[in-house]
């Protein structure tokens, strides 16, 4: 008796084993021949996504960013404390307990260690030298934050034109930028001062600006140079857009990333060579009020009077720190190839 084995067909039809017409897959001789479903269109994916209750959001870069800072822990903290100490900066008067140059008589008449009724005690003269040193916060920030929108403004303009245009401009700029690199810092920060004056932080925040362009506009300019042969910038020159509208609609917004992160280290460079300007004697000086000039008038008093030197010296530490964590962040955060969390 001749025993009869079902096909591939019969198979199919009886569902024997699974497969069927509803299976996506096809029985043989040899085995089974698997068909692959095609792919979910976007509409197929909101589809699906409403009958299952789920919402698709979109999301634009500048959200994913925000996304990725607030995951940097030590970013966040930073970013807190330096809004906190910057807010008592800018309210100064009304946080300060006492004024600038203020005596607190009643005390000094009432006690003779009238320095144990103030938080970072007196100065030499009697000053309460917590309320200085918020004044000084005030001052230097507004300095730090100057220098950093002039040299980022300075150096955003002339890396933009050097690596869109290229050929003999970019030559000529950047060879003006290597003239201002190899310039001694310190030795034209003293001279400037001597010749324009010092004391007035508009002077003093001008001078440093001048110097702290350079390293934003070699960065721009490589920037430049690699986004003028995208097809975007083809496809936008074929349009007819003039070059000014090419530069800052469709090119510098690729570039806002480091510009910000660069903005944030120079107010850090910024606060610290400020500081040190006073400290020379050629900085910010009274009446106006600086971190540094109170270090400077400090450090003369010795070891006896050590809270001159510690409190605001503590303090530029801090927003220094803090201004440098917030950067780190910020390009973990605009970076689009950065994928890492930190703690």
């Amino acid at each position: 008796m001749t025993e009869t084995r079902p096909t591939g067909e019969d198979l199919r039809e009886e569902g024997v084993g699974g497969v069927g017409p509803t299976t996506g897959m096809q029985g043989t001789a040899g085995g089974v021949v698997v068909h692959e479903e095609p792919p979910l269109t976007v509409d197929d994916e909101l589809a699906l996504s409403y009958e299952s209750g789920v919402e698709l959001k979109a999301r634009s870069q500048w959200a994913y960013a925000r996304m990725r800072f607030f995951r940097h822990k030590l970013a966040v903290v930073s970013l807190v404390v330096f809004l906190l100490i910057a807010l008592v900066g800018v309210f100064a008067p009304q946080v300060a307990p006492y004024g600038y140059d203020e005596l607190d008589l009643e005390n000094i008449l009432a006690s003779p260690t009238f320095a144990d009724w103030h938080l970072f005690g007196t100065d030499q003269l009697g000053r309460d030298y917590l309320s200085r040193v918020i004044f000084g916060i005030r001052t230097s920030l507004w300095v730090a934050v100057m220098v950093a929108v002039l040299s980022a403004a300075i150096g955003t303009t002339i890396g933009a034109v050097a690596g869109y245009y290229g050929g003999q401009v970019d030559n000529l700029l950047m060879r003006f930028t290597d003239l201002i690199l190899t310039l001694p810092g310190l030795a034209v920060l003293l001279t400037a001062s001597v010749f324009f004056g010092s004391g007035d932080p508009l002077k003093v925040g001008l001078i440093l600006a001048f110097l702290f362009w350079t390293s934003l506009a070699r960065i721009v300019r490589g920037l430049f140079l690699s986004l003028r042969e995208k097809e975007f910038v083809e496809a936008a020159r074929a349009a007819g857009a003039s070059d000014r509208r090419i530069i800052f609609r469709h090119m510098l917004p690729n570039c806002v990333g480091p510009i910000i992160v660069n903005m944030t280290l120079v107010v850090a460079i910024a606060i610290l060579v400020e500081a040190a300007l006073s400290f020379l004697g050629f900085g910010i000086q009274p009446p106006n009020a600086a971190l540094g000039k109170l270090i400077d008038d400090g450090q003369d008093q010795g070891l006896q009077t050590w809270w001159l030197v510690t409190f605001p010296g503590l303090v530029i530490v801090v927003i220094a720190l803090c201004i440098n964590f917030i950067g780190d962040g910020l390009r973990d955060a605009l970076d689009p190839t950065q994928r890492r969390t930190r703690a």
